[in-house]
């Protein structure tokens, strides 16, 4: 079976215990966590063969994110050693009507400093059917921007299937191009592009009818139009999918997903979560899913989407960025089987 490669930065997250606020905290929980790497640890948990691909500085921190992805299954040995630190991110988690906060500390960090010659992608990618990155990578630094285009130049020509996720994050476009520049000329790549109710707006000022993301108005209809426009955009992308969370407050969601493939649209069951034990990563899990879904479920879109949609649910019970789940148990929620009882 052929491997998913999937490249961008992981850091130490540092989260206080339990709901604490950050002003509060006297320690701070360990793990390490990068969108990319989640994707990978989603897969390999699943049964599908993944490498991440990385630059970690050469000390115990890099060494201890390797061990991370390592116990997951997930192929380390394309990851780069260089630069002098780790990045890290500080998240604090919601509670209620008061929202998950995120601060980041990773500018100059290992990844932040690469440029495209310190990867071969021939070589990294010889083994692998399919590469997944998120906008994330390229917001980092103009120099990851550019390994990121030369990666997706290299697969395209490979014969890679390519996957993006749009994952806008507007703390992190400082470094002089918008994200609308760069990830127009990163799209033209892309074959499969996911995104949640607010990306596509952000990144391409396509926003879709009668929704009203704030309020958690969310309606799987009106992101056909939103895919329809994507696809116009960028002819060479086959299918746009998307997560469809309402928010009613930080530990209480709603959540499904939508498919458009150029013909027909989809949508997913939607899932009442009422208790979220760590909502940051669900975005990747989702796209871990749909990856699998897609590669393993021939031609039902329908699946695949649900099947994404099912992992995802599934990661908002647990702690942490990765969605740590196997395979029977997403197929459980897919059969209808959602009432936590307990396994013995």
């Amino acid at each position: 079976m052929k491997k998913v490669v999937t490249f961008g930065e992981i850091m130490l997250r540092l989260a206080p215990p339990g709901f604490l606020r950050i002003v509060q905290a006297r320690s701070f929980d360990v793990i390490y966590a990068g969108a990319e790497a989640n994707v990978a640890i989603t897969l390999a948990n699943l049964g599908q063969p993944a490498d991440f691909v990385t630059r970690l500085p050469p000390n115990d921190l890099g060494d201890a994110c390797i061990n991370f992805l390592r116990q997951f299954g997930v192929g380390t040995d394309k990851i780069v050693r260089g630069g002098d630190r780790l990045g890290i991110y500080f998240l604090e988690i919601g509670a209620a009507q008061r929202a998950n906060r995120v601060i980041y500390d990773r500018a100059n960090s290992s990844f932040a400093t690469i440029s495209p010659k310190d990867f071969d992608w021939e070589k990294i990618l010889s083994d692998a059917c399919w590469f997944h990155w998120t906008g994330i990578t390229p917001a980092v630094s103009e120099g990851a921007a550019s390994a990121c285009l030369e990666a997706v130049k290299k697969a395209k020509e490979m014969g890679l299937t390519v996957s993006c996720d749009l994952n806008y994050r507007a703390a992190l476009w400082k470094w002089g191009k918008t994200a609308k520049e760069v990830m127009s000329q990163l799209a033209e790549f892309v074959d499969v592009m996911v995104a949640n109710e607010e990306d596509a707006e952000k990144v391409f000022g396509i926003k879709p009818p009668e929704v009203d993301v704030v309020k958690g108005l969310v309606k799987a209809e009106s992101y056909q139009f939103v895919a329809q426009k994507i696809m116009e955009m960028f002819p060479n992308i086959k299918t746009v999918s998307f997560t469809l969370r309402g928010s009613i407050s930080a530990t209480h969601n709603t959540w499904s997903g939508a498919l458009y493939d150029g013909q027909k649209f989809y949508t997913a069951p939607v899932y009442d979560i009422d208790f979220i034990v760590d909502r940051v990563g669900a975005g990747d899990a989702f796209s871990g899913g749909l990856i699998y879904g897609l590669l393993n479920f021939g031609e039902d879109k329908q699946r695949a989407l649900n099947f994404a949609v099912a992992v995802s649910c599934l990661k908002h019970s647990v702690y942490g960025d990765s969605c740590v789940v196997k395979l029977s148990e997403v197929e459980n929620i897919m059969k209808g089987i959602t009432s936590g009882r307990i396994v013995r």
